[in-house]
């Protein structure tokens, strides 16, 4: 959000935040929903019952056209074949193979010219989003291939889980819907376009959890979605006060779902708990049916398991290469999300009976989230960075008191960006000491990945904050 319309909206009563959060979801349902709706859900459901030949063909079709568009209309990609065949390179971009691999940096650094000629930018929705890899990014598209996007999660999501768009529902988000500063509810705000709960994971302390139960009644609420780690919190809290809310879902995103997450979570709401992947940039998705198995969307866009740089065999691990098909206007060819992750090697078909890829695991999204004096749990902390010249940063707490901040700066850098991310981390967590430290890159773990938030507080110290 614009932060003059943020200081504008926090400056509202929270009985008149509704009227701004209401008028942003009828803007956002104009982009993401329309009359075809109905029929890219249908469509997308008879897809998931398709052969693997039925499959490839509409794969092929779709792949082939956004690779021409995109060596022919796109600058950035137009340019780098321009270069190659001066160079005497022959090789076909009808190939994908023989498109070199798109990181996140790229994305950040040449921005604009991966939007098509024809498109005019100010017309398009631009969505922008650090990831997990603390990289800023800005994705920009059309009406269309945001109505695809979210046609698609309705069929894949929503209806898979018995609910719909139109059921009440409440997302754990890293929106600032509540003022840091406030200690009194409501958390929370409410969207009737949207029919949607909108909590805030800021204040979410042991002694407010009542409040959020209430919320959650108040407002009939039939399902949940949110960060894994988040709704772990709420739902571990919930049971130490020997709370119940029944729900018909619980949908997980932006992390992995662990086992003992999974379990506290179903308890506390009562029903089943749903693991899905995804990202802003619309390049993959996958989600989890009924017999808990993950299914890959392949209309969203082909994916690529790379080790050491080579295709890797189902069952292994590797690197994760994407190609989306939604998004015609800025098509990101073999994207490296920034994620590891394996297909599966099972041969069976899942007993779900849909013959959608599987996708057995993912690894790199296990941020940790920082922990504040008064014993609050910061899990989003990548506004930290938006719309600042960093190629990319980690967040680490060292202590209560102490948090250091790992950087590679881009051009344009200078001492009021740095002032600006240390403002914006004591916004976040209170008044704690921030040392900023460029590097030439943030350093990475065995797999490859970095991760972008670290909590290093031992427990001694964790138990000294209030909760």
């Amino acid at each position: 959000m614009n932060p003059i319309f943020y200081d504008l909206y926090a400056k509202l009563p929270p009985s008149l935040r509704t009227v701004p959060a209401t008028l942003r979801g009828y803007y956002l349902r104009s982009w993401r929903y329309g009359p075809e709706t109905p029929e890219i859900v249908a469509q997308a459901l008879e897809r998931e019952r398709w052969s693997a030949t039925q499959w490839q063909q509409w794969q092929h079709e779709r792949l082939s056209r956004q690779l021409h568009r995109a060596a022919t209309c796109v600058p950035y990609y137009r340019e780098q074949w321009r270069q190659r065949r001066l160079k005497g390179d022959k090789a076909s971009w009808e190939v994908l193979a023989n498109w070199p691999v798109l990181d996140k940096r790229t994305v950040r650094e040449v921005g604009p010219a991966l939007v098509a000629d024809d498109c005019d930018r100010s017309t398009m929705f631009v969505d922008r989003t650090s990831g997990t890899t603390g990289t800023p990014l800005a994705i920009w598209q059309r009406r269309g291939a945001i109505r695809e996007w979210y046609g698609l999660f309705e069929a894949r999501t929503r209806l898979w889980y018995g609910v719909s768009r139109s059921s009440r529902w409440a997302i754990l988000g890293g929106q600032t819907v509540t003022p840091l500063s406030q200690r009194k509810p409501p958390f929370w705000v409410w969207n009737h376009a949207l029919h949607q709960l909108y909590l805030s994971t800021f204040h979410l302390k042991a002694e407010h959890i009542p409040d959020y139960a209430d919320a959650l009644r108040q407002h009939r609420i039939e399902y949940l979605v949110g960060y894994s780690a988040a709704l772990h919190v709420l739902a571990r809290h919930l049971l130490t006060k020997g709370l119940r809310l029944p729900m018909k879902v619980v949908v997980t995103n932006a992390e992995p779902l662990f086992p003992q997450q999974r379990e506290a979570i179903a308890e506390a709401f009562c029903c089943p708990v749903h693991a899905t992947y995804g990202m802003a940039e619309a390049v993959v998705a996958a989600s989890e049916c009924e017999r808990g198995t993950l299914h890959l969307w392949p209309d969203a866009g082909v994916m690529e398991v790379l080790a050491d740089g080579r295709p890797a065999a189902p069952g292994v691990t590797g690197d994760l290469i994407c190609t989306g098909l939604l998004n015609p206007d800025m098509p990101l060819i073999r994207y490296a999300v920034g994620d590891r992750g394996r297909l599966s090697a099972a041969s069976e078909p899942c007993a779900c009976g849909r013959t959608l890829p599987r996708l057995e695991s993912v690894e790199g999204r296990a941020n940790d989230s920082l922990v504040t004096r008064d014993g609050r749990r910061v899990f989003w902390l990548n506004p930290v960075f938006y719309s600042l010249p960093v190629a990319e940063a980690q967040i680490i707490q060292e202590s209560l008191d102490l948090v250091r901040i790992l950087y590679v700066p881009a051009d344009g850098f200078n001492d009021q960006s740095a002032q600006t991310i240390i403002h914006r981390t004591q916004k976040l967590i209170g008044p704690v000491e921030v040392r900023l430290e460029a590097v030439a890159q943030v350093p990475r773990e065995p797999s490859g990945k970095f991760r972008a938030v670290l909590c290093r507080v031992p427990e001694p110290s964790l138990s000294e904050a209030h909760r």
